[in-house]
């Protein structure tokens, strides 16, 4: 009598694709967080193996800081057409631009996500907001539930977590709360990236190492922008970089890589010991309880 037993990333396949179901069958009107940055092309591609052959039933959702990478804008705005995915869009721009919004004087404006991505939610009245966030990757992060129940100012407590015991998720919220999802609660940043080359899912090139112009800042190669880099002591020079997350330009670092494919990029993860926002993300930086902090307020 044979046995069988699912691979490690069929188990993670399985057990997201699960997730994705339930939250499809529970909520109402549901959202994918979409940055076109590799966990939330994950995200998608797991969604749409969820319901094929038919359509995937909810639209995507990207806080929009002004500085994006370009590679990525461009890859968020044709998976979204080649889809046939509604695009939600919240602009920090804008609410700059109204005086509801101050920059910062480092010019990072990630900090300044939580408002329009909270307002977003709210005004569509979305009931559950998938996210890409992995427990590897923060410790914060790592404290959180696959259904995570926001208030009704999307705050998070994390004294309200509920047990999630066999794979039982329970979605019951009040009017005006919702519930964050994270699929990818058990993946870590290998496993992602062996499943993009089993799956063979395209990327933007910015995962993948080429010749870019950065300066040095706080131990991170930073691009320069319109964010305010480089400062008058800070050198720009072209190196061979890749990056393992993307974020707004003004705090996600580039690493020194010659990796470009797939299995080049998997062996370089496989060697590190750091992790890729501990490694790369300023804003994770900005205090000890960085990530916390904002998470409580209502950021992911």
């Amino acid at each position: 009598m044979s046995s069988y037993a699912l691979s490690h990333l069929d188990a993670l396949e399985s057990e997201a694709v699960h997730i994705v179901r339930e939250v499809a069958g529970e909520f109402e009107r549901p959202v994918v967080l979409f940055s076109g940055g590799k966990d939330s092309i994950l995200m998608l591609h797991l969604a749409r193996k969820a319901f094929a052959p038919a359509p995937v039933p909810f639209g995507l959702l990207h806080v929009d800081t002004g500085h994006n990478f370009p590679e990525v804008i461009e890859y968020r705005d044709r998976a979204a057409a080649e889809h046939g995915l509604r695009l939600h869009v919240a602009s920090v721009q804008d609410y700059i631009d109204r005086g509801v919004l101050r920059e910062r004087r480092d010019g990072t404006r990630n900090p300044l996500q939580t408002l329009p991505l909270t307002e977003k939610i709210a005004s569509e009245r979305f009931d559950a907001v998938f996210g890409g966030g992995r427990r590897d990757e923060e410790k914060a992060r790592a404290k959180e539930r696959v259904f995570s129940l926001r208030d009704e100012f999307s705050q998070w407590d994390p004294r309200r977590q509920r047990p999630e015991l066999w794979q039982l998720y329970n979605g019951r919220h009040a009017p005006g709360e919702h519930v964050r999802v994270f699929p990818l609660s058990d993946w870590t940043e290998l496993d992602v990236w062996q499943y993009i080359a089993r799956e063979e899912i395209q990327l933007p090139s910015i995962y993948f190492a080429h010749y870019r112009e950065v300066f040095r800042r706080n131990g991170m190669w930073l691009t320069a922008g319109e964010w305010g880099g480089p400062r008058a002591d800070e050198t720009v020079e072209k190196r061979k970089v890749r990056y393992r997350t993307v974020g707004d330009m003004s705090c996600t670092g580039a690493v020194d890589s010659e990796a470009t494919t797939l299995d080049a990029v998997i062996a370089e993860i496989a060697a590190s010991r750091l992790t890729e926002r501990g490694a790369t993300r300023a804003d994770d930086k900005l205090s000890e309880a960085a990530m916390e902090d904002r998470k409580r307020e209502g950021y992911f």
